[in-house]
């Protein structure tokens, strides 16, 4: 029932005996009858059936990551990505029960499986004639006090989170890290420099095949120089060694390693020298939609490890001691680039095992 004004009026109940109250109709305001004519019209549209949620979740990840795939394929990631988002789902409710202490988020290896991810983007390779003299053993100075936290990216030593897309060569961009850090603490200035640089040239590595960062560190020594970023931008793939000196921005004069194991050490050289180039295993989903909080997964195998990356820092959250590792999957994974990784648990996926800085 309308009044004046297209104001609308609620009708009083009847009474009982047939007839209505014989007080008059009760006007409402317009701020009272709109959300009361919204509550009764919402029930009316129908929600979206879960297959159709579903689908429009695919669809805006495509859209947001931009996935193109043709005929069969499409089938085929779609089935990986639900599996993925599946186990995200089901660790995140873990995590809410106190289960884990890190959470999970979809990103763009949503349609990868794990050995995809192994497979095309880690790439840490041992050398197979690795040296095990203690003519390039660190050996920490054990008198001095070490902080309680360190973050060498508030201090200027760390370049932005790079991507090395699907190329096998996590140990030139932990390579290039630990340099650059080096670089910074020589001179003063922070400058990118080539992880192409190394792909293309290290000839005792493999390119977008694997690596090793000592090797890579033993090239700019013996090269006497690595270019910039600039002088020699990463596109990815292997090519034809481009080396010009007239782009050379860093050199070496060897590295150092860090005893195996030992994660002491390890807090020793990251406060004492700068960003150090680890190695861990990355095979695991947990690590592959890492989100945020302090990773550690019992299944991390620090015998298997696969995938080079930078330890820039140590500190505490909410009592839980972490490493702060930069990886070099873009900005899309993790914490924008990051993870925090346990520490002093057990030597969490072999973080501490093959470990090494430049010196210069």
């Amino acid at each position: 029932m309308w009044g004046g004004n297209g104001v609308p009026r609620v009708p009083l109940p009847y009474r009982g005996d047939g007839h209505r109250t014989p007080f008059p109709s009760v006007p409402i305001s317009s701020r009272m009858w709109w959300p009361t004519l919204l509550a009764l019209l919402v029930p009316m549209v129908a929600p979206l059936h879960p297959e159709q949620e579903l689908d429009a979740h695919w669809d805006l990840w495509k859209r947001t990551h931009r996935k193109q795939y043709n005929g069969k394929e499409e089938a085929a990631r779609r089935q990986i990505w639900e599996r993925n988002l599946k186990y995200i789902n089901t660790h995140n409710l873990e995590h809410a029960l106190g289960v884990h202490s890190f959470e999970l988020a979809m990103n763009h290896l949503g349609d990868m499986t794990s050995e995809e991810v192994v497979r095309t983007m880690t790439g840490l390779k041992l050398p197979h004639n690795r040296p095990h003299g203690n003519e390039t053993l660190y050996v920490p100075d054990w008198t001095e006090r070490t902080p309680a936290a360190v973050d060498w990216r508030r201090k200027g030593y760390v370049t932005p989170v790079k991507n090395q897309g699907q190329c096998g060569s996590c140990w030139a961009f932990s390579a290039v890290g630990a340099l650059e850090g080096q670089l910074k603490r020589r001179t003063g200035n922070l400058l990118a420099l080539s992880p192409q640089n190394l792909v293309d040239c290290v000839a005792t590595n493999d390119g977008c095949g694997g690596g090793y960062m000592t090797n890579a560190f033993e090239y700019v020594r013996h090269n006497r120089g690595i270019d910039s970023e600039d002088a020699y931008p990463y596109i990815g793939q292997d090519q034809s060694c481009m080396y010009s000196p007239t782009g050379k921005a860093a050199k070496c004069r060897g590295y150092r390693e860090i005893p195996v194991g030992n994660e002491r050490a390890l807090k020793r050289a990251v406060a004492r020298i700068g960003p150090i180039a680890v190695g861990i295993d990355a095979s695991l989903p947990s690590f592959q939609f890492y989100s945020r909080g302090v990773y550690y997964d019992q299944s991390c195998n620090g015998q298997n490890i696969n995938h080079a990356v930078l330890a820039v820092g140590y500190g505490t959250q909410k009592g839980t001691k972490h490493w702060i590792i930069k990886n070099s999957w873009g900005e899309e994974w993790g914490n924008k680039g990051y993870v925090l990784l346990a520490r002093n648990r057990d030597n969490a996926c072999g973080i501490a095992n093959l470990a090494s800085f430049p010196r210069m």
